[in-house]
């Protein structure tokens, strides 16, 4: 049997569950947008002016957003993150939601096509 044909499971790569698709053009753009203010803001509210009850570690997923690096379990780890602030400290509400709300949306929908995830992980074109 083929090496080539046991690594794949049920049709697809292992690595390739985690990222539904990569798009680009002007979705791709939408995606990049919202990675860069998303992880720009993390960044901002993680180092730079951290308001009480906002852990520093805050930054770190930011980076990892703004270059596309494990999107998916990045922003399940913001979405959680945020909830567990919006719950346990009331302050700056809206911006907990807000930062939840796009790590889930990011985390079902993938990085696009200007990311490290593509770059590494995304779907190859072999022309023989």
């Amino acid at each position: 049997m083929d090496r080539h044909l046991q690594l794949r499971i049920g049709g697809r790569y292992p690595l390739q569950r985690l990222f539904s698709m990569f798009p680009n053009a002007w979705p791709g753009a939408g995606l990049l947008l919202l990675r860069l203010v998303s992880g720009a803001l993390l960044i901002h509210q993680g180092l730079i002016d951290p308001p009480m009850g906002r852990l520093p570690i805050a930054a770190v997923p930011g980076a990892f957003l703004i270059a596309g690096l494990w999107t998916p379990v990045v922003g399940v780890f913001v979405t959680a993150l945020e909830l567990w602030r919006a719950f346990t400290m009331m302050q700056d509400l809206r911006s907990s939601v807000l930062l939840g709300t796009i790590g889930a949306a990011l985390a079902m929908i993938g990085p696009g096509a200007t990311s490290v995830d593509n770059l590494w992980f995304g779907r190859k074109r072999i022309d023989a």
